[in-house]
């Protein structure tokens, strides 16, 4: 396990798609986790810890770009590092 104090602070609201303004790269650089309802999840695209939501990519479904539709579910969501 690695030291906690020198890695960054996990945003209220993050996205794992660097065209987004929520995305921090900096967080990337390390391993984390995400629980949704007490539940990890390894297939989050986006979460917001304030308004307690994870988006995961539709298996099926794109957009007009071609890129999965984003499908919200709401918890309570839990952000750490591994």
């Amino acid at each position: 396990m690695s030291d906690t104090q020198s890695l960054p602070a996990f945003p209220d609201r993050l996205s794992g798609n660097p065209s987004s303004p929520h995305h921090v790269a900096d967080i990337f650089e390390h391993d984390i986790g995400i629980r949704l309802n007490g539940k990890e999840r390894t297939d989050v695209e986006e979460y917001c810890i304030s308004e307690g939501w994870v988006k995961v990519a539709s298996p099926k479904a794109l957009d007009r770009r071609g890129q999965p539709l984003l499908i919200k579910l709401k918890g309570t969501v839990e952000v750490f590092y591994r």
